[in-house]
């Protein structure tokens, strides 16, 4: 499923998401989603999300 919409991502969904720094080379950080925080419904790159352990990112993938 996609990370650009928000609606297919819960709080609490394993995603995988791009951080910031990693955006060039494409690495993905696997987590559970504490918090979305992008507020539109959807977003080209990805949905903006808080995982559990503080990491910020785009989510590129959901499990």
């Amino acid at each position: 499923m996609s990370g650009t919409n928000r609606n297919n991502i819960k709080l609490g969904s394993s995603v995988k998401v791009v951080k910031k720094q990693d955006q060039r080379s494409g690495k993905l950080t696997e987590g559970v989603v504490s918090k979305i925080l992008t507020n539109s419904s959807t977003h080209p790159h990805g949905i903006k999300v808080m995982l559990e352990d503080g990491t910020v990112g785009r989510v590129k993938e959901i499990e």
